[in-house]
């Protein structure tokens, strides 16, 4: 199955210039979602992970239902004050400012084997930011993946990890 075939292109959204690979049509789609699930699993059972982060928001949608299938444990990484408890931040680089994201101090133990997702990887900011926030507590990231990968933006070069993405645009 050709799994571009179920991403929906939207020209100029959020912004005039931007061309943005939507998902939710290929989550609307019951036997492309079950294959790109049975995808980012048989690329990421050899890692081992004890548990998946997803990064907030579409990363979830990604993390929850894969961590299922890998029968490991989902943590979230989301944007600063979403998450109850104690928390851990990281601050990072954005184009024009800065962002943070938290993770619950007590979500991952140290030593544990951890993989990232998120729907996306563009420029690499974010899931390096999420790799260093699982550092920061302690965790041990083997690996990250994505849906979909914009390869011209070199965000794969930023990270420390194996990447795996079932989509990648060059252009």
């Amino acid at each position: 199955m050709n799994l571009r075939d179920h991403i929906r292109s939207i020209p100029d959204f959020p912004k005039p210039g931007i061309l943005f690979y939507d998902i939710s049509t290929l989550l609307a789609h019951p036997a492309a979602w079950q294959e790109t699930v049975g995808r980012l699993k048989a690329a990421l059972t050899p890692y081992h992970p004890s548990v998946l982060v997803g990064i907030e928001s579409r990363g979830f949608l990604v993390a929850a239902p894969l961590a299922y299938a890998l029968g490991c444990g989902f943590v979230m990484v989301r944007k600063k004050g979403k998450l109850p408890g104690a928390t851990i931040p990281y601050t990072y680089d954005l184009e024009y400012g800065t962002d943070t994201m938290e993770i619950q101090a007590d979500a991952i133990a140290p030593g544990q084997q951890v993989v990232v997702l998120d729907d996306l990887l563009a420029t690499g900011g974010t899931m390096a930011a999420a790799i260093n926030l699982v550092h920061k507590v302690k965790g041990r990231v083997a690996a990250c993946a994505c849906i979909i990968e914009l390869s011209f933006l070199g965000g794969r070069g930023k990270l420390d990890v194996p990447v795996h993405s079932m989509i990648a645009y060059d252009s």
